[in-house]
Protein backbone atom coordinates (compact mmCIF):
# COMPACT_ATOMS: atom_id res chain seq x y z
CA UNK A 1 0.00 0.00 0.00
CA UNK A 2 1.12 3.74 -0.46
CA UNK A 3 1.67 5.63 2.14
CA UNK A 4 -1.34 8.30 2.73
CA UNK A 5 -0.40 11.76 1.70
CA UNK A 6 -1.28 15.20 3.62
CA UNK A 7 -0.57 18.38 2.60
CA UNK A 8 0.79 21.83 4.53
CA UNK A 9 0.35 25.33 4.05
CA UNK A 10 1.10 28.38 5.51
CA UNK A 11 -1.63 31.32 4.44
CA UNK A 12 -1.44 34.96 5.06
CA UNK A 13 1.11 37.43 7.32
CA UNK A 14 3.87 35.38 8.40
CA UNK A 15 4.72 34.85 12.33
CA UNK A 16 6.79 33.11 14.94
CA UNK A 17 6.15 29.85 15.42
CA UNK A 18 4.90 28.66 12.11
CA UNK A 19 8.03 26.42 11.45
CA UNK A 20 7.30 24.73 14.80
CA UNK A 21 3.78 24.12 13.40
CA UNK A 22 5.03 22.30 10.10
CA UNK A 23 8.13 20.09 12.36
CA UNK A 24 5.00 19.30 14.86
CA UNK A 25 3.18 18.36 12.21
CA UNK A 26 6.22 15.87 10.00
CA UNK A 27 6.62 14.31 13.00
CA UNK A 28 3.39 13.25 14.26
CA UNK A 29 2.45 12.36 10.53
CA UNK A 30 5.84 10.28 10.34
CA UNK A 31 5.20 7.98 13.58
CA UNK A 32 1.69 7.07 11.87
CA UNK A 33 3.38 6.00 8.55
CA UNK A 34 2.23 9.09 6.44
CA UNK A 35 4.13 11.02 3.91
CA UNK A 36 3.91 15.30 4.59
CA UNK A 37 3.66 17.57 1.31
CA UNK A 38 4.76 21.05 1.75
CA UNK A 39 2.73 23.44 -0.59
CA UNK A 40 4.64 26.27 -1.60
CA UNK A 41 3.51 29.80 -0.85
CA UNK A 42 0.18 29.44 0.53
CA UNK A 43 -1.88 28.52 -2.56
CA UNK A 44 0.00 30.44 -4.95
CA UNK A 45 2.01 27.24 -5.93
CA UNK A 46 -0.93 25.72 -6.73
CA UNK A 47 -2.11 27.65 -9.62
CA UNK A 48 0.86 26.58 -11.55
CA UNK A 49 0.52 24.26 -14.51
CA UNK A 50 3.59 22.18 -12.16
CA UNK A 51 2.46 22.73 -8.63
CA UNK A 52 5.56 24.00 -6.50
CA UNK A 53 5.96 21.48 -3.31
CA UNK A 54 8.50 19.62 -1.33
CA UNK A 55 8.61 16.60 0.65
CA UNK A 56 9.20 17.16 4.39
CA UNK A 57 10.81 14.50 6.22
CA UNK A 58 11.62 14.58 10.64
CA UNK A 59 15.06 15.01 9.76
CA UNK A 60 14.38 18.69 7.97
CA UNK A 61 14.12 19.56 11.47
CA UNK A 62 16.99 18.32 12.90
CA UNK A 63 18.77 21.41 12.98
CA UNK A 64 17.85 25.48 13.56
CA UNK A 65 14.51 25.16 11.81
CA UNK A 66 11.95 25.00 14.22
CA UNK A 67 14.20 28.23 16.41
CA UNK A 68 13.22 30.61 12.99
CA UNK A 69 10.93 33.03 12.56
CA UNK A 70 8.72 32.89 9.32
CA UNK A 71 8.38 30.27 7.55
CA UNK A 72 10.13 27.48 4.98
CA UNK A 73 7.72 27.03 2.98
CA UNK A 74 6.68 30.67 2.08
CA UNK A 75 3.25 32.23 2.47
CA UNK A 76 0.94 34.96 0.74
CA UNK A 77 -1.92 37.89 1.72
CA UNK A 78 -2.37 38.98 -1.86
CA UNK A 79 -4.38 37.65 -4.45
CA UNK A 80 -7.95 36.32 -3.45
CA UNK A 81 -8.24 33.02 -5.75
CA UNK A 82 -11.63 34.09 -6.47
CA UNK A 83 -10.98 37.25 -7.84
CA UNK A 84 -7.41 37.44 -8.48
CA UNK A 85 -6.15 40.41 -9.79
CA UNK A 86 -4.44 40.03 -13.71
CA UNK A 87 -1.74 42.12 -15.69
CA UNK A 88 -4.32 43.79 -16.98
CA UNK A 89 -6.28 45.33 -14.28
CA UNK A 90 -8.86 42.72 -14.69
CA UNK A 91 -10.12 40.35 -11.87
CA UNK A 92 -10.19 36.16 -12.43
CA UNK A 93 -11.32 33.50 -10.54
CA UNK A 94 -8.85 31.27 -10.46
CA UNK A 95 -10.23 29.07 -7.15
CA UNK A 96 -10.75 26.52 -10.21
CA UNK A 97 -6.53 26.12 -11.21
CA UNK A 98 -6.21 25.74 -7.00
CA UNK A 99 -8.57 22.97 -6.69
CA UNK A 100 -7.06 21.26 -9.98
CA UNK A 101 -3.54 21.10 -8.24
CA UNK A 102 -4.44 19.98 -5.17
CA UNK A 103 -6.26 16.75 -6.85
CA UNK A 104 -2.64 16.74 -9.30
CA UNK A 105 -0.68 15.69 -6.07
CA UNK A 106 -2.82 13.36 -5.07
CA UNK A 107 -3.20 14.58 -1.47
CA UNK A 108 -5.97 13.05 1.09
CA UNK A 109 -6.06 15.90 3.00
CA UNK A 110 -4.52 19.68 3.80
CA UNK A 111 -3.93 21.14 6.95
CA UNK A 112 -4.01 25.01 6.86
CA UNK A 113 -1.98 27.41 8.56
CA UNK A 114 -3.68 30.78 9.04
CA UNK A 115 -6.03 33.72 10.34
CA UNK A 116 -9.64 34.06 9.68
CA UNK A 117 -9.07 35.76 6.10
CA UNK A 118 -7.16 32.63 5.18
CA UNK A 119 -9.62 30.30 6.78
CA UNK A 120 -12.71 31.97 4.92
CA UNK A 121 -10.21 31.37 1.58
CA UNK A 122 -9.48 28.27 2.21
CA UNK A 123 -12.87 26.95 3.61
CA UNK A 124 -14.62 28.06 0.40
CA UNK A 125 -11.97 26.37 -1.64
CA UNK A 126 -12.43 22.98 0.73
CA UNK A 127 -16.01 23.30 -0.05
CA UNK A 128 -15.93 24.02 -3.82
CA UNK A 129 -13.21 21.16 -4.33
CA UNK A 130 -14.33 18.58 -1.79
CA UNK A 131 -11.15 19.09 -0.20
CA UNK A 132 -10.52 17.25 2.95
CA UNK A 133 -9.13 20.62 5.19
CA UNK A 134 -8.13 20.86 8.84
CA UNK A 135 -6.92 24.05 10.21
CA UNK A 136 -4.53 25.61 12.32
CA UNK A 137 -5.04 29.18 14.01
CA UNK A 138 -1.99 31.39 13.63
CA UNK A 139 -1.99 35.39 14.00
CA UNK A 140 -0.32 38.05 15.90
CA UNK A 141 -3.10 40.07 16.38
CA UNK A 142 -4.86 36.53 18.21
CA UNK A 143 -8.26 37.36 16.84
CA UNK A 144 -9.47 34.14 15.50
CA UNK A 145 -12.71 33.05 17.78
CA UNK A 146 -13.02 29.92 19.56
CA UNK A 147 -9.45 29.91 20.99
CA UNK A 148 -7.73 31.52 23.62
CA UNK A 149 -4.45 32.30 22.12
CA UNK A 150 -3.34 31.28 18.16
CA UNK A 151 0.66 30.70 17.08
CA UNK A 152 2.91 34.18 16.77
CA UNK A 153 0.80 36.07 19.18
CA UNK A 154 3.14 35.19 22.59
CA UNK A 155 6.49 36.17 20.41
CA UNK A 156 4.66 39.36 19.23
CA UNK A 157 3.69 40.49 23.10
CA UNK A 158 7.25 39.43 23.72
CA UNK A 159 8.70 41.63 21.69
CA UNK A 160 6.48 44.38 22.08
CA UNK A 161 7.32 44.43 25.91
CA UNK A 162 10.49 44.35 25.51
CA UNK A 163 10.74 47.27 23.19
CA UNK A 164 8.89 49.12 26.64
CA UNK A 165 11.94 47.93 28.34
CA UNK A 166 14.32 49.62 26.10
CA UNK A 167 12.38 52.61 25.53
CA UNK A 168 11.65 53.79 29.44
CA UNK A 169 15.30 53.97 30.29
CA UNK A 170 15.82 56.35 27.53
CA UNK A 171 12.45 58.43 28.42
CA UNK A 172 13.61 58.58 32.27
CA UNK A 173 16.76 60.16 31.06
CA UNK A 174 15.48 62.98 28.53
CA UNK A 175 12.29 63.53 30.14
CA UNK A 176 9.67 62.59 27.46
CA UNK A 177 7.14 60.89 26.52
CA UNK A 178 7.56 57.91 24.37
CA UNK A 179 5.02 56.26 22.48
CA UNK A 180 5.37 52.67 20.66
CA UNK A 181 2.66 51.65 18.45
CA UNK A 182 2.27 48.35 18.01
CA UNK A 183 0.33 45.92 14.89
CA UNK A 184 -3.27 44.88 15.64
CA UNK A 185 -5.57 45.02 12.41
CA UNK A 186 -8.55 45.59 14.05
CA UNK A 187 -8.24 44.48 17.56
CA UNK A 188 -5.60 45.43 20.21
CA UNK A 189 -4.80 42.42 21.85
CA UNK A 190 -0.75 43.03 21.58
CA UNK A 191 -1.57 46.79 23.07
CA UNK A 192 -3.23 45.40 25.87
CA UNK A 193 -0.92 42.70 26.77
CA UNK A 194 1.82 44.63 25.88
CA UNK A 195 0.78 47.77 27.50
CA UNK A 196 0.00 46.18 30.92
CA UNK A 197 3.22 43.70 30.79
CA UNK A 198 5.68 46.68 30.11
CA UNK A 199 3.92 49.05 32.52
CA UNK A 200 2.79 51.66 30.03
CA UNK A 201 0.79 54.94 31.72
CA UNK A 202 -1.62 54.70 28.56
CA UNK A 203 -3.06 51.82 26.40
CA UNK A 204 -5.12 52.82 23.04
CA UNK A 205 -6.92 50.16 21.27
CA UNK A 206 -9.36 50.23 18.68
CA UNK A 207 -12.26 48.54 21.00
CA UNK A 208 -12.37 52.05 23.36
CA UNK A 209 -12.99 55.55 22.14
CA UNK A 210 -10.17 58.28 23.43
CA UNK A 211 -9.78 61.59 23.89
CA UNK A 212 -6.56 63.79 23.69
CA UNK A 213 -7.96 65.46 26.92
CA UNK A 214 -8.06 62.40 28.74
CA UNK A 215 -4.88 61.37 27.62
CA UNK A 216 -3.03 64.95 28.28
CA UNK A 217 -4.69 64.73 31.98
CA UNK A 218 -2.93 60.96 32.79
CA UNK A 219 0.16 62.28 31.66
CA UNK A 220 0.07 65.31 33.72
CA UNK A 221 -0.93 63.39 36.25
CA UNK A 222 1.90 61.31 35.96
CA UNK A 223 4.81 64.23 35.97
CA UNK A 224 2.50 65.20 38.80
CA UNK A 225 3.66 62.43 41.04
CA UNK A 226 6.58 62.91 40.77
CA UNK A 227 7.72 61.08 37.79
CA UNK A 228 9.68 62.54 34.40
CA UNK A 229 8.67 60.25 32.00
CA UNK A 230 5.14 58.70 30.46
CA UNK A 231 4.64 55.65 28.34
CA UNK A 232 1.91 54.89 25.77
CA UNK A 233 0.98 51.94 23.64
CA UNK A 234 -0.92 52.77 20.48
CA UNK A 235 -2.91 49.90 18.16
CA UNK A 236 -2.35 50.74 14.79
CA UNK A 237 -5.74 50.40 14.01
CA UNK A 238 -7.15 53.35 16.64
CA UNK A 239 -8.59 56.13 14.29
CA UNK A 240 -7.81 59.98 14.86
CA UNK A 241 -9.82 61.81 16.75
CA UNK A 242 -12.21 62.40 13.56
CA UNK A 243 -13.28 58.83 13.43
CA UNK A 244 -10.72 58.19 10.73
CA UNK A 245 -8.33 54.97 9.89
CA UNK A 246 -4.93 55.97 9.90
CA UNK A 247 -3.51 54.34 6.56
CA UNK A 248 -0.65 54.67 4.01
CA UNK A 249 -1.00 54.44 0.47
CA UNK A 250 2.26 52.02 -0.68
CA UNK A 251 2.90 51.50 -4.55
CA UNK A 252 0.40 50.12 -6.81
CA UNK A 253 -2.62 51.33 -4.43
CA UNK A 254 -2.59 48.95 -1.14
CA UNK A 255 -3.44 50.51 1.97
CA UNK A 256 -2.32 49.81 5.36
CA UNK A 257 -2.69 50.58 8.44
CA UNK A 258 0.40 52.79 9.63
CA UNK A 259 1.70 56.19 11.48
CA UNK A 260 -1.69 56.72 14.09
CA UNK A 261 1.46 56.92 16.86
CA UNK A 262 3.11 60.12 14.68
CA UNK A 263 -0.19 61.68 14.48
CA UNK A 264 -0.80 61.44 18.58
CA UNK A 265 2.73 62.15 19.01
CA UNK A 266 2.09 65.92 17.41
CA UNK A 267 -1.45 65.76 19.49
CA UNK A 268 0.20 64.64 22.62
CA UNK A 269 2.83 67.55 22.53
CA UNK A 270 0.74 69.91 21.39
CA UNK A 271 -2.05 68.80 24.67
CA UNK A 272 0.67 68.49 27.26
CA UNK A 273 3.81 70.81 26.52
CA UNK A 274 5.87 67.70 27.44
CA UNK A 275 8.45 66.28 24.58
CA UNK A 276 7.10 63.18 22.67
CA UNK A 277 8.91 60.68 20.65
CA UNK A 278 7.58 57.72 18.47
CA UNK A 279 8.66 54.53 17.63
CA UNK A 280 6.58 51.95 15.32
CA UNK A 281 7.33 48.99 15.24
CA UNK A 282 5.75 46.95 12.58
CA UNK A 283 7.14 43.83 11.31
CA UNK A 284 9.30 43.12 14.07
CA UNK A 285 6.62 41.61 15.71
CA UNK A 286 6.54 39.03 13.06
CA UNK A 287 9.66 37.92 13.10
CA UNK A 288 12.83 36.41 15.03
CA UNK A 289 13.01 33.18 17.12
CA UNK A 290 9.48 32.07 18.82
CA UNK A 291 9.09 31.89 22.45
CA UNK A 292 8.83 28.76 24.27
CA UNK A 293 4.87 29.23 24.59
CA UNK A 294 5.11 29.80 20.60
CA UNK A 295 6.74 26.83 19.93
CA UNK A 296 4.74 24.56 22.36
CA UNK A 297 1.53 25.75 21.11
CA UNK A 298 2.64 25.03 17.78
CA UNK A 299 3.84 21.70 18.92
CA UNK A 300 0.42 20.53 20.66
CA UNK A 301 -1.37 22.22 17.63
CA UNK A 302 0.12 20.59 14.60
CA UNK A 303 0.17 17.31 16.61
CA UNK A 304 -3.68 17.62 17.03
CA UNK A 305 -4.06 18.33 13.54
CA UNK A 306 -2.58 15.00 12.48
CA UNK A 307 -5.01 13.25 14.61
CA UNK A 308 -7.91 15.10 13.51
CA UNK A 309 -6.48 14.34 9.79
CA UNK A 310 -6.53 10.29 10.72
CA UNK A 311 -10.17 10.42 12.90
CA UNK A 312 -11.64 12.32 9.81
CA UNK A 313 -12.72 15.42 11.01
CA UNK A 314 -12.36 18.26 8.92
CA UNK A 315 -13.63 21.41 8.64
CA UNK A 316 -12.29 21.76 12.08
CA UNK A 317 -9.94 24.00 13.49
CA UNK A 318 -7.41 23.27 16.57
CA UNK A 319 -7.91 25.54 19.57
CA UNK A 320 -6.49 26.14 22.99
CA UNK A 321 -9.23 26.00 25.60
CA UNK A 322 -8.75 25.60 29.55
CA UNK A 323 -4.89 24.34 29.42
CA UNK A 324 -6.31 21.88 26.58
CA UNK A 325 -6.30 21.01 22.62
CA UNK A 326 -9.73 20.94 21.24
CA UNK A 327 -11.40 21.08 17.75
CA UNK A 328 -14.14 23.94 16.87
CA UNK A 329 -15.58 24.18 13.15
CA UNK A 330 -13.85 26.27 10.93
CA UNK A 331 -16.75 28.28 10.01
CA UNK A 332 -17.93 29.04 13.60
CA UNK A 333 -14.00 30.43 14.13
CA UNK A 334 -14.40 32.50 11.16
CA UNK A 335 -17.59 34.06 12.55
CA UNK A 336 -16.48 34.36 16.18
CA UNK A 337 -14.34 37.13 15.66
CA UNK A 338 -12.38 38.07 18.66
CA UNK A 339 -11.81 41.80 19.73
CA UNK A 340 -10.83 42.74 23.14
CA UNK A 341 -13.38 42.69 25.37
CA UNK A 342 -14.20 45.79 26.91
CA UNK A 343 -15.85 44.07 29.88
CA UNK A 344 -12.76 41.31 30.61
CA UNK A 345 -9.86 40.62 32.37
CA UNK A 346 -7.73 42.29 30.50
CA UNK A 347 -9.58 45.68 30.65
CA UNK A 348 -10.39 45.36 34.04
CA UNK A 349 -6.61 44.85 34.80
CA UNK A 350 -5.42 47.63 33.14
CA UNK A 351 -7.99 49.93 34.98
CA UNK A 352 -7.22 48.30 38.05
CA UNK A 353 -4.09 49.38 37.94
CA UNK A 354 -4.37 52.80 37.14
CA UNK A 355 -3.59 52.96 33.19
CA UNK A 356 -5.57 55.23 31.10
CA UNK A 357 -7.64 53.07 27.83
CA UNK A 358 -7.78 57.56 26.86
CA UNK A 359 -11.39 57.61 28.18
Amino acid sequence: MSKKRIGILTSGGDCAGLNAVIRAVVHRADLLGWEVIGLLNGTASLMEEDPEYRVLKPNDFSGQIMREGGTILGTTNKGNPFAFPMPDGTVKDRSGEIVDGFHKIGLEAVIGIGGDGSFAILKRLADQGNINMVGIPKTIDNDIGMTETAVGFDTAVSVATEALDRLQPTAASHDRVMILEVMGRDAGHIAMSAGIAGGADVILIPEVDYSVDKIAEKIKAVKRSGRNFALVVVSEAVKTIDGEKFEVTYHGGETRYGGIGQYLGQKIAEATGFETRVTILGHVQRGGAPTYNDRLLASAFGVKAVDLVRDGKFGRMVAWSNREVIDVSIEDAIRAYQQVDIDGVMVKTARSLGISLGD
